[in-house]
């Protein structure tokens, strides 16, 4: 993972969606080839420059889309992501409390709370509740929190991050 949302120069197919509150992520190859990438057609010096079909790679290609249709496959299956999701911060304390509201359409079985350490890339905890409130034992200060919604099959949504709420 490479933890910015964009590179140098040029944008990502991910930025719109980023840009438009969605959960994305750009995959690509590390190592580009920048006479093949950013480049207008062209031949010089009996070289080709540009994004010819000649250059693609047709397996990487096979295994994005796989990874696509699956992530939305899921998506499709979850219910939509909880509501006004917030972190209570009227008074310091070493435990957080969090809220939010039940999606307005499809049933939910309940909801997760995922948790990580302010320098970890990934949740590293799940709590599960079927309330629309809990008061998590662990500082806000020290930890990140968000909230997902689960289908009756167990399909999870996109996790929220809360809001501050004084």
């Amino acid at each position: 993972m490479i933890y910015r949302n964009d590179r140098f120069l040029r944008g990502g197919d991910h930025t719109p969606f980023v840009n438009s509150g969605f959960t994305a992520v750009r995959l690509t190859d590390y190592y580009e080839n920048y006479d093949h990438q950013h480049q207008d057609l062209r031949t010089e010096n009996n070289k080709k420059y540009g994004d010819l079909m000649e250059f693609m790679d047709f397996d990487y290609l096979k295994t994005n889309t796989a990874v696509n249709v699956a992530v939305l496959a899921n998506l499709a299956k979850a219910t939509p992501q909880p509501g006004n999701v917030l972190m209570d911060v009227k008074e310091l304390s070493n435990s957080t409390k969090l809220s939010w509201e039940k999606p307005a359409s499809g049933k939910v079985k309940g909801y997760y709370i995922l948790i990580r350490e302010t320098d970890s890339s990934v949740w590293t905890k799940k709590i599960f509740t079927t309330e629309t409130s809990y008061n998590v034992p662990l500082s806000k200060d020290n930890f990140l929190f968000a909230v997902q919604s689960i289908s009756a099959s167990g399909n999870e949504s996109l996790p929220v991050i809360p809001k501050v709420s004084r």
